[in-house]
């Protein structure tokens, strides 16, 4: 395992061997790399691909503002990875990260050699968008608890269910090192829509979801995969947003497309 900062100020943690893996960190409550439990359970979701791949997982830099573009923080990536690689490399991201992957791929395409997106799309979906809203004004006001229980509507149906997980994501979750990051960066994800830009996806494109996915419906993944230009689709009958990435499908998948 080894670690540090990039050029340009974004953390990142490296393992594995084999040719490189580039991993969009998503939204964590920290800029810095995860430490503690957080980094076990990102250690363990990537090791898999570690066997055959050297993985690196690039988090977002800090100080991040309001009014950040997902154009804005591509460009960060991509200054970042043009002083790492001399060449063209693989590009995974989920969720928040996979929007923000797809627009690295459309403005730096000489940069990626394949693309992987899970759980994401052209653009969040209306209830995605709903949800994420209330997310990131609570956390802005400081309410992180509430915020959390606000998460409930995208992983349980019933309402009893989403009472009962709304109360534990409440416990459970602790005060965010970095609110303002988070915030800017589920801002930037909330204004993304790159459904216009994707035939300028020049790199071979795997896309995964989950068939219950309540951010990223179906068929936002369906038409990412249809109208970029060498895109294919992988759907996980009853997975949920949270879920596409412990499948045990996955890494079969990505190692399917990727070598």
């Amino acid at each position: 395992m080894r670690e540090g900062v990039l050029a340009g100020g974004a953390p990142y943690l490296e393992f594995g061997a084999g040719s490189p893996l580039v991993v969009f960190r998503s939204v964590l409550p920290d800029s810095a790399n995860p430490t503690g439990f957080a980094r076990w359970a990102e250690v363990r979701s990537l090791k898999p691909l570690a066997e055959r791949f050297t993985v690196l997982t690039v988090g977002r830099r800090p100080g991040l503002r309001p009014g950040v573009t997902m154009a804005d923080l591509a460009a960060h990536h991509a200054e970042e990875l043009r002083q790492r690689f001399d060449r063209p490399v693989d590009v995974l991201g989920v969720s928040t990260a996979g929007c923000l992957a797809l627009q690295f791929a459309v403005d730096h395409p000489g940069l990626v050699r394949r693309l992987v997106i899970g759980a994401a799309g052209t653009r969040l979906g209306e209830e995605g968008r709903r949800v994420q809203r209330r997310y990131a004004d609570l956390l802005a006001a400081g309410r992180h608890r509430a915020a959390a229980m606000a998460l409930a509507p995208t992983v349980a149906d019933s309402l009893p269910g989403r009472a009962l997980l709304a109360g534990l994501l409440g416990l459970a979750s602790g005060r965010p090192a970095d609110p303002d990051g988070m915030v800017a960066m589920l801002r930037a994800e909330d204004a993304f829509d790159i459904e216009d830009r994707l035939g300028e996806i020049i790199a071979p494109t795997l896309v995964i979801a989950g068939s219950q996915d309540a951010l990223y419906p179906l068929e936002l993944a369906e038409r990412l995969a249809d109208k970029t230009r060498r895109g294919d689709l992988k759907v996980y009958p009853g997975r949920r947003h949270h879920t596409v990435m412990s499948d045990r499908r996955f890494t079969k998948d990505v190692f399917e497309f990727l070598l």
